[in-house]
C-alpha cells in the first residue's frame, strides 16, 4: 500500500520513510539519559518487590510496596518505548550496586534485623534518589516528549516519597504503618 507521496505504508499505518528516518536518527544524549533512568527504575522496581517480600503476606504495607513496584514496571515500559522511538536500544537489567543492596536487604530480613521502619526508610531513600535523578535529567536538553515522561515519573516518585515519609513517622512514633 502507498500514500499520496508513493511511500510504502507500514502495518501500523506509519509511512516507511518516516519510520526509517526515526530509526536511523539516534539522539544519543536523549537515549543515554533515558537508559540511565530505565536502569534505575528497574532497580527501584526490584527493590520495592524485595522489600515487599520482607513484610507479612496480606499486610497493607506489602500490598503498597508491590503496587509501587508495579508502577515502576509500567514506568520502565514507557521508558523503553521512548528509547526506541528516539532510535536507541533499551538497557537490559538494572545496576550491579542495586542488586548487591537488594541482597543485603534480603539478608537483613532473613536474620530479623530488618524492621518495618528500616524497610520504609530504605524505600523513602529510594524515592528521594528517584526524584533527584529525574530533576538532574530535566536539566539536560531533552525533547518535549521525554521531558513530559520524566516530569510524570518525578511527580509519582515525590508522591510516593511523601506517603512513605508519613509511614516512617508513624512507625517512629510506635504506630503501625498503614499504607
Amino acid at each position: 500500500m502507498a500514500n499520496s507521496n508513493d511511500l510504502p505504508v507500514l502495518a501500523d499505518g506509519s509511512v516507511a520513510a518516516q519510520a526509517n528516518q526515526t530509526a536511523m536518527c539516534c539522539d544519543e544524549e536523549t537515549v543515554e539519559v533515558l537508559n540511565d533512568l530505565l536502569e534505575n527504575a528497574r532497580d527501584r522496581e526490584y527493590g520495592f518487590r524485595t522489600c515487599a517480600k520482607e513484610q507479612p503476606a496480606g499486610s497493607s504495607l506489602r500490598q503498597a510496596l508491590n503496587q509501587r513496584a508495579s508502577q515502576y514496571h509500567e514506568g520502565c515500559d514507557e521508558l523503553a518505548q521512548l528509547i526506541q522511538r528516539h532510535g536507541g536500544l533499551p538497557a537490559e537489567g538494572g545496576t550491579t550496586g542495586a542488586a548487591i543492596h537488594r541482597g543485603w536487604v534480603h539478608v537483613k530480613g532473613a536474620i530479623g534485623a530488618s524492621s518495618e521502619l528500616s524497610i520504609l526508610e530504605e524505600c523513602e531513600r529510594a524515592e528521594e534518589a528517584a526524584v533527584l535523578r529525574c530533576l538532574e535529567a530535566m536539566e539536560r536538553n531533552l525533547p518535549p516528549d521525554v521531558r513530559d515522561l520524566i516530569a510524570r515519573q518525578a511527580a509519582a516518585a515525590q508522591e510516593s516519597r511523601d506517603r512513605i515519609g508519613k509511614l516512617c513517622d508513624q512507625a517512629r512514633t510506635g504506630g503501625r504503618a498503614k499504607a
